[in-house]
């Protein structure tokens, strides 16, 4: 059952101050176990001046048209004929969020940390969490992890396991937050 590898997210901040998220971000990885840490990367890209520079940063990015079109990386197409596109790079390492963040602009993206494990905690039962369980979202210029409701601010989402959905609000709890909305299975 796909579902069964898939995460779930909740939002615990929402705001038009980018480096406040960051902060947030940056407060909930010091509590994480962050061996093998790696940043996964996705935005939607309707015009050139966003594309280039992502293109610099990522060359090997993988890309498709959206909506009707039918473009793609696999099939060697310049993305550029295909705006707008959906553009994601998975497995880079954390120097790359800011200059990532720089090049994205206003456009709708989402940068995801995936590490080892969450720490235990003991507050609600739980031991480490892990394995499909352990990330955190920054959606920048969005307010859903699949980019489709576009605002004008950004949202940090926590990832758990499904039926280990108390670590949400503990998690918040410990960098002084609150979870702000539902728990829904992340996309990826």
């Amino acid at each position: 059952m796909a579902a069964m590898s898939n995460s779930y997210a909740q939002p615990i901040l929402r705001t038009a101050d980018l480096s406040e998220g960051l902060r947030v971000v940056e407060r909930l990885l010091a509590l994480a176990d962050l061996e093998d840490l790696e940043v996964d990367f996705e935005v939607r890209i309707s015009s050139e001046r966003t594309l280039s520079p992502l293109l610099k940063l990522f060359p090997d990015a993988k890309w498709w048209a959206e909506g009707d079109g039918h473009g793609s990386s696999a099939k060697g197409d310049d993305p550029s004929a295909h705006l707008p596109i959906l553009l994601r790079r998975w497995a880079r390492s954390p120097e790359t969020v800011n200059p990532f963040l720089d090049a994205v602009g206003d456009s709708p993206a989402t940068v995801r940390w995936d590490f080892t494990a969450w720490p235990e905690a003991p507050e609600v039962g739980l031991g480490r969490g892990g394995a499909r369980g352990a990330f955190v979202t920054l959606c920048v210029n969005a307010r859903d992890l699949d980019l489709e409701e576009p605002a004008n601010d950004h949202t940090v989402f926590v990832h758990v396991k499904q039926f280990e959905s108390e670590r949400a609000p503990w998690l918040a709890a410990q960098v002084g937050l609150r979870v702000i909305g539902d728990l829904v299975m992340a996309p990826y």
